[in-house]
């Protein structure tokens, strides 16, 4: 997410009381059946210089005066770039982030849509696609908010331009999606234009419903973002054939997709015997994916 602070908050308790709706129910991907042939390498050096970051700043968080101070000099606030200062916090908001929950989703994100988009760009165009995806994504956010004076960070504009161009390039790649409600849970593989296009029509209902003037997620960060990914991937895909790219691989990626097996375990059901012995409740327990 591309979260928006006002000075002066207790920040952490903020995001504690967010959290805790977050545990009750929430629906979220934790992997793709998309597998990639190289090695990420930036995409695992974003992954670790926004942690590094965040670990570099972590004592703040004990001082939320001293936090708020760290925020108003590297994080993006809209009207100082109205008023033609600190461009430069377009970049740096980009690797700051408001909490562990905020760090730790914006990562898994990352982790499970960059890898695909990093191996169709190359190394350094990927690395210069999600910089410019960020900076545009930053871009949007002010325009939606021009004389906001709330401090906004994340790295969710640039992931988002990720989110985009994956559901160019991989419309129907199956992404596995965690649904908890309580303590039940449960994974459905659902395709990535569906899960994509419902994060992207949550984006803008929700940005044309909140006040962007306000703290809190910086909605209009992550529609631009993801509408400047598509477009930017836009050139990669017609050199592929455009709608026959599509057509040759009805939307899947254009290599074996990742399996995922189900380990049937036995454990032991709570409740009254019958027969003189429980009967066992078999649950499927996801194991990790091998290529077909």
């Amino acid at each position: 997410m591309q979260e928006r602070f006002a000075f002066g908050a207790a920040l952490p308790h903020v995001l504690d009381a967010r959290n805790k709706t977050l545990n009750r129910a929430g629906m979220f991907p934790i992997r793709d059946h998309n597998p990639s042939e190289k090695t990420p390498y930036v995409t695992y050096v974003l992954i670790a210089v926004n942690v590094l970051v965040f670990v570099s700043y972590w004592p703040l968080f004990a001082d939320p005066r001293a936090l708020n101070a760290f925020f108003g000099s590297y994080a993006m606030i809209p009207a100082s770039v109205t008023g033609g200062a600190d461009w430069s916090t377009l970049l740096t908001s980009m690797f700051l982030h408001g909490g562990l929950m905020h760090l730790g989703g914006n990562m898994l994100f990352l982790y499970i849509f960059g890898d695909n988009l990093e191996e169709e760009l190359g190394h350094l165009r990927f690395l210069g696609f999600y910089l410019l995806t960020g900076l545009l994504a930053g871009t949007a956010h002010v325009i939606s908010a021009p004389y906001s004076s709330v401090p906004t960070v994340g790295a969710s504009g640039a992931i988002a331009g990720v989110m985009g161009g994956y559901l160019l390039m991989f419309p129907k790649a199956r992404i596995d999606v965690l649904f908890i409600f309580i303590i039940f849970f449960k994974v459905f593989p659902v395709p990535a234009w569906v899960m994509l296009g419902l994060w992207f029509g949550l984006q803008l209902f929700n940005g044309v419903g909140v006040d962007p003037q306000s703290g809190g997620v910086a909605y209009w960060a992550h529609a631009g973002g993801f509408i400047a990914g598509l477009l930017l991937m836009l050139p990669l895909w017609l050199k592929l054939g455009g709608p026959a790219y599509w057509q040759r691989n009805k939307g899947h990626p254009p290599h074996p997709e990742a399996e995922y097996t189900m380990v049937r375990s036995v454990i032991p059901k709570a409740g009254q015997r019958r027969n003189g012995d429980p009967k066992p409740r078999i649950t499927d327990i996801p194991r990790s994916g091998r290529r077909r």
